[in-house]
């Protein structure tokens, strides 16, 4: 697919877009035929796992928005030369699209997280924006042999919106793999999103999200189940973009004439 108007960084290709243009296209997909388009919400343990991860790393490079989810992920990208507009993460930009969805009475699907914890947000989503449409909702423990009969309930029920609150790299790759079939306008990857906005989780202050230190809250809030996640591939991140870094100050710009430096 067309990779203008984005960033390369570290093996994958993030959007240049600002929350604002995310919905903007987001908004023109549900409003057109029924193809699937992908969002992938890219973190700096995506970036890590998808060195690794070939099926998660052609997800990744197929969505057809793929944001920055994570300041150190817009930083990195600044300090290579690949400037991006902002962070736009999952948990910012469901909430944008359930009020829209509110406004113009599109469909929603939700799948994903406990079963207590999704039906929590369906009704909440239906209580605060009362013009959308719960077209249904599943929660996110099924095995392998239930993926079939799952993609057609969702194709049958027709939402303009599906999100997808599973961990990643399952989460990705399972849009990926079904988005044919799905035939939905927007398929978006929101991670853990469906428990803040259940209420099951409290999200970090906005200094904390600013200051890239989110990460820290999360781990504080989850620390069985995110220590993993932030002590390992996010530590790899790190040392990868510090890496990046150095090999891109280190090695002479070519000039007009191919050669480095440009001067003869």
């Amino acid at each position: 697919m067309q990779t203008a108007g984005r960033a390369e960084l570290m093996g994958l290709a993030l959007d240049r877009a600002t929350m604002e243009e995310a919905l903007v296209r987001c908004l023109a997909w549900c409003e057109g035929p029924r193809r699937t388009h992908t969002v992938v919400t890219v973190n700096a343990s995506h970036v890590s796992l998808a060195r690794r991860d070939p099926e998660l790393r052609a997800a990744c490079r197929a969505g057809d928005l793929v944001l920055a989810d994570g300041m150190p992920v817009v930083w990195t990208a600044r300090l290579l030369g690949s400037a991006l507009p902002e962070r736009v993460s999952g948990c910012d930009l469901m909430p944008r699209l359930l009020a829209e969805a509110g406004h113009r009475s599109l469909r929603v699907y939700l799948l994903g997280a406990r079963p207590d914890v999704v039906s929590d947000l369906a009704a909440r989503s239906v209580r605060a924006h009362p013009g959308l449409v719960l077209a249904g909702f599943r929660d996110g423990y099924f095995s392998p042999a239930d993926h079939a009969a799952i993609v057609e309930e969702i194709r049958r029920a027709e939402p303009h919106l599906l999100f997808v609150g599973m961990p990643s790299p399952f989460k990705e790759t399972w849009c990926e793999r079904h988005r044919a079939r799905l035939a939905v306008p927007v398929v978006a990857g929101v991670g853990g999103t469906f428990d803040v906005l259940a209420g099951r989780v409290r999200r970090a202050p906005p200094w904390m999200q600013r200051s890239g230190l989110e990460w820290s809250w999360r781990l504080l809030m989850e620390p069985r189940r995110m220590w993993r996640r932030y002590l390992a591939t996010n530590s790899e991140f790190l040392w990868l973009a510090a890496r990046e870094v150095v090999r891109r100050r280190a090695t002479p710009a070519e000039g007009p004439a191919g050669e480095a430096g440009g001067a003869p």
